[in-house]
Order: C-alpha cells, then sequence, then structure tokens
C-alpha cells in the first residue's frame, strides 16, 4: 500500500487496520472512549503548530487530526451508525447553510450581519436536532439551567472558570480573594482526610474541588488559570533543564543523582530567574 493525496486511501487504511483478524492488535482494540484523549491531544498539537508558526509541523498535525476523523468514523461505521462520507456530507450541508450570504446571495453583506445571521441559523439547527431526538424517544437536551450557556466540552479549566463567571451574574460569588483562600485551606484539609482514609474515590474529589477553588482565585486576582499553569510549565521545563546542564557539568547523570543534589540546583535555578 502507498501514499495518496486521496482521502479514499487513508479510510482504506483505517479499515486495513480496524480488520478483526489481519488488522493493528493496538487500533482493534480502540473504542470511541479511550481514542478521545489523543483526539484532544491532536487539536492542542494543530494548535501548537499555529502557535510557533511551523507550516510544515501544521501540515504534519493537521493530517494527525484528520486520522482521528477517519478513525472515529470507522468504529462508527463498524457500528451501522454513520461513515466518513456521512461526516463529510453533514458538514458540507451546514456550511452551505450557514453561508446563505455566499450560496443564496442573502442580504446579510456586513460582518455582523453575517454573525446575526450565523447564530439564527445556529438557534434552527438546535431546534431540529432537539426535534430529532425527541422522535427517537431522547430527552431534547440537558435540563435548562442558568449554566446551561457554559459549554461543557473545552477545556476543565476554562470550564470552571466559565461556570464561576456565570454564577457570579446572578450574585453567587465570594465578594473579594481573601474568603478564597481559607476555602483553599479547607479543601487541603478534606484532600488531606481522604488521603488518610485511602478512599481513591474521595481523593480524586477533594482534588477537583481544590483545583475549582484555586481557579476562582485566580479569576479574583486576574490571573488566568490556563495562562498562569503555562508560565509555571515553562518554568519548570528551564529549571529542570538547569538541573540536566549542572549534573553534566560535574559528569552526573539524572538517574544517579540524589533527590538532595536535583533540589541544590534547583533552588541555584530559582535565584537565577
Amino acid at each position: 500500500m502507498v501514499p495518496s493525496q486521496d482521502i479514499a486511501r487513508l479510510i482504506e487504511i483505517m479499515r486495513a487496520l480496524r480488520d478483526p483478524q489481519t488488522g493493528c492488535p493496538w487500533d482493534i482494540v480502540q473504542t470511541f472512549a479511550s481514542i478521545k484523549p489523543y483526539t484532544i491531544e491532536e487539536a492542542y498539537e494543530v494548535a501548537d503548530a499555529i502557535d510557533r508558526d511551523d507550516l510544515e509541523d501544521l501540515r504534519e498535525e493537521l493530517g494527525d487530526l484528520l486520522l482521528q476523523v477517519v478513525f472515529h468514523a470507522r468504529m462508527a461505521e463498524e457500528q451501522g451508525a454513520f461513515a466518513f462520507g456521512d461526516v463529510v456530507e453533514a458538514i458540507t450541508a451546514k456550511m452551505i447553510r450557514r453561508h446563505p450570504h455566499v450560496f443564496d446571495r442573502s442580504p446579510a453583506d456586513t460582518p455582523d450581519g453575517v454573525k446575526q445571521q450565523w447564530e439564527a441559523i445556529k438557534q434552527e439547527e438546535k431546534a431540529e436536532r432537539a426535534a430529532r431526538r425527541s422522535a427517537r424517544g431522547l430527552p431534547a437536551g440537558p435540563p435548562k439551567s442558568h449554566l446551561s450557556s457554559v459549554k461543557t466540552h473545552g477545556p476543565a479549566l476554562l470550564e470552571a472558570l466559565e461556570l464561576q463567571k456565570r454564577a457570579a451574574t446572578v450574585g453567587f460569588d465570594w465578594a473579594e480573594a481573601a474568603p478564597i483562600l481559607d476555602k483553599i485551606e479547607e479543601e487541603i484539609g478534606e484532600l488531606r482526610e481522604a488521603l488518610a482514609a485511602g478512599r481513591r474515590d474521595r481523593v480524586e474529589d477533594e482534588f477537583g474541588d481544590l483545583i475549582f477553588a484555586l481557579v476562582n482565585l485566580g479569576r479574583h486576582v486576574d490571573a488566568d488559570p490556563e495562562e498562569a499553569l503555562r508560565g509555571t510549565n515553562r518554568k519548570f521545563r528551564k529549571r529542570f533543564r538547569a538541573i540536566e546542564e549542572g549534573l553534566a557539568a560535574s559528569g552526573e547523570t539524572l538517574e544517579a543523582a540524589s533527590l538532595d543534589r536535583m533540589e541544590a540546583l534547583w533552588q541555584a535555578a530559582k535565584t537565577r530567574d
């Protein structure tokens, strides 16, 4: 089998990988749930290539992301739900429908007009989707709530931030940052108790509560949690690299160095920041 610019070849490759008798043992056992983290990871890698303005990497990462679409479509086809062609048809129909100013020459000829038209069409589509779900005996959607407008399928840190902002519009919020520090201390205490009790389920739950409280603190002190964590990640990389360089200069290795030795180099790196 040889590479090709034809999407049909990629679909053919995925079909071969998923073949129960002759396919790849790893690919065969994957599910929508097991592949989901890779799909998210590939989307982030596309964003990273864009941030770095690396078009060669962007080409590669877009291919990796496209593979995720083909993978999910193949699994759905195996279940008799839909195939890759149905995915393409759905998005082309959506693009045509949402751009009547291009394909049907509607009167929306300004950016604001296009945006308003787009939102109106989206609402029509949501209503139609709800009707189809109802016809299949499924709930039209999640229960209506003041928080319904907050998306549930983005990064968890962003969802936490948006939930807090939305709740704050009706007064469900701390008046200032100081009490949140007390809340953080409370959550740390509850996490300690869960750890001491050896309750794995409670540990994860209390850990989530602690992160949520930290996001809330960031909101009150105008520190974006995503950007703050990215900054810390960059700092960690820089300081860890300083450990590696310090050990290499002394003829030592990471594997052989003691924690105390690495900590001393870490602290030295901190003084240089």
